[in-house]
């Protein structure tokens, strides 16, 4: 079996440490998406984002339901790929849970010396274009596969 035929969850920043009602950028989910279909064509690659576009407005069961659903969901992935520019508390969680049960876990944060992305990931990569470069060399296939022992 190959890393090609990974299920991925791609967690990132969302609201992060924003106290008002309100969300960070989230431009970095489409060229995540780009790359990995271009290095991982046969993957199932999971965007929280994608399916939840105004989640900030949820009401809280709503909101609860898909937070508990999401982090389920990183339980049962092989990868998660985890976009943290900064804290960011959600993404945490997915982490923890994804490495919890043998996912391989790659980061790309500048956050090198942050506990939970230091001890929690795999891999990690300080920004979009190191970690393509890591795409390139084929060093994040390999690092996933060691992970997966595949």
């Amino acid at each position: 079996m190959t890393t090609n035929n990974v299920r991925i969850f791609l967690a990132g920043i969302i609201q992060g440490s924003l106290v008002e009602a309100t969300v960070h950028g989230q431009d970095y989910r489409e060229r995540i998406k780009g790359l990995l279909a271009e290095h991982f064509p046969q993957a199932d690659v999971y965007d929280p984002v994608a399916n939840h576009t105004n989640s900030i407005e949820y009401d809280d069961v709503t909101g609860r339901e898909v937070f508990f659903r999401h982090n389920a969901m990183c339980r049962e992935v092989d990868v998660l790929l985890a976009f943290a520019p900064e804290a960011s508390m959600g993404t945490a969680v997915e982490m923890w849970e994804a490495y919890q049960h043998g996912a391989a876990v790659i980061a790309i944060s500048p956050l090198k010396h942050n506990w939970a992305i230091k001890f929690l990931s795999h891999a990690i990569y300080v920004d979009v274009e190191e970690f393509e470069a890591a795409l390139e060399s084929g060093e994040v296939e390999r690092q996933i596969g060691e992970v997966l022992g595949r």
